[in-house]
């Protein structure tokens, strides 16, 4: 049977009080991936959440395994992220990979002795996946030649495989895109300098260079004209995982304002029973509340004809509730919020890639706007008034 959802769900807040909170500040200073506490969070079990049992995971649907990165948030939405895009990748290798590739890869991965990451968006592209150089070329052997460059790849360098997404023709469109996993020590394969993160040093991101990457057919994860079809449900998953973690930013947030509003003498009293501090700190409460409503929902949809619009839906509404949710906190700590010890800043900037990656704002409101012009057909046109528009 799955390992019970409250037993996951208590390991991960007790991996983020014990070994996220009081390392991340020196994991930023050294600005390298804790590799001991991945393992640490491995050995708990959170690098197989959605993988089978029998391959050594713990078997949770996506509804359940999703709300993991709401408990690893309050300690580091950065953090939260990684391992949620490891888990995304360890899915679909144990979910579509060949047999070989699971008899190679898949307790590797559900154990986190191996680390995975997906690299689908080029420098040139963005959000415009279907605008991809990257191709591959299929040899007699049945190798794949893969050649072109990748973007905002986390875990760079650190990961034992990428799970990455070519096409392999120059046709436009998708429907030649495959997604095929990419080993670390594939000759060939090379990272550019890592991208300058103030706040989430510890996480590398940087570019992938891939020059005559020979890989084997053994790794394709999904085949010619299954791979941006596959991409999309995959950034479904990443963007309510990301929702999940910043409510537990948001929680982080809140916890330190109350924590300093309590005991703050000001005017006579404390700053918690000034009604302002209040108002401020109850629409926190709330935004939470709803945030932990709609990605709980739109987790519980994913893999349904409503799951796109659902995870548009939370990654909109959540990281911009994040971002608001760190800025109100840090108001009320006022001067003491620009303090490092605090971590207000840190949570600050962390909203605002959490708000970023995987799809911005902008992004989710085109796929909302898309659903609302396909609900608008469906419904009869509103009868012109008489005399309307009449000369």
């Amino acid at each position: 049977m799955p390992a019970p959802i409250d037993t996951i769900l208590e390991a991960a807040r007790k991996h983020a009080d014990e070994v996220i909170k009081p390392n991340v500040n020196a994991w930023n200073e050294a600005a390298v991936w804790p590799r001991d506490a991945s393992d640490k969070a491995a050995a708990l079990g959170l690098t197989g959440l959605y993988a089978p049992e029998d391959l050594g995971g713990q078997g949770l649907s996506l509804g359940d395994g999703i709300r993991v990165y709401e408990e690893l948030g309050k300690g580091d939405g950065a953090y939260a992220f990684a391992l949620s895009m490891h888990n995304i990748c360890t899915f679909a290798g144990c979910g579509y990979g060949t047999d070989a590739f699971k008899e190679t890869w898949a307790r590797e991965l559900t154990s986190g002795r191996k680390l995975a990451n997906f690299a689908l968006t080029e420098p040139q592209s963005g959000s415009d996946a279907t605008n991809m150089y990257s191709r591959a070329v299929i040899n007699d052997d049945g190798t794949w030649t893969i050649n072109g460059a990748k973007a905002w790849v986390s875990l760079a360098g650190e990961a034992d495989i990428y799970f990455t997404v070519v096409k392999t023709t120059d046709e436009p469109g998708h429907h030649d895109m495959a997604m095929i996993a990419i080993p670390a020590d594939a000759a060939g394969l090379s990272f550019g300098p890592r991208y300058d993160t103030p706040s989430y040093e510890f996480l590398p991101l940087s570019e992938m260079y891939m020059k005559d990457v020979v890989v084997s057919e053994d790794n394709i994860i999904l085949p010619v004209g299954q791979g941006l079809q596959g991409s999309l449900m995959a950034i479904d998953i990443a963007r309510v995982s990301i929702a999940s973690g910043c409510c537990g930013l948001m929680e982080a947030a809140l916890d330190t304002a109350l924590a300093y509003a309590k005991n703050r003498k000001m005017f006579g009293g404390k700053n918690l029973d000034l009604d302002g501090i209040q108002w401020m700190l109850g629409d926190v409460a709330t935004e939470l509340e709803a945030s932990r409503l709609l990605y709980r929902a739109a987790a519980n949809a994913l893999g349904t004809p409503e799951g796109p619009v659902m995870a548009a839906h939370a990654k909109r509404f959540v990281p911009d509730a994040a971002v608001k949710a760190a800025n109100t906190c840090t108001q009320v700590l006022g001067g003491m919020g620009l303090l490092k010890p605090y971590g207000m800043d840190r949570l600050s900037r962390l909203s605002q890639m959490l708000r970023i990656v995987d799809g911005t704002t902008e992004i989710s409101r085109v796929v909302i706007g898309r659903s609302l012009q396909k609900r608008a057909k469906s419904l009869p046109d509103l009868p012109v008034p008489k005399g309307f528009g009449e000369s």
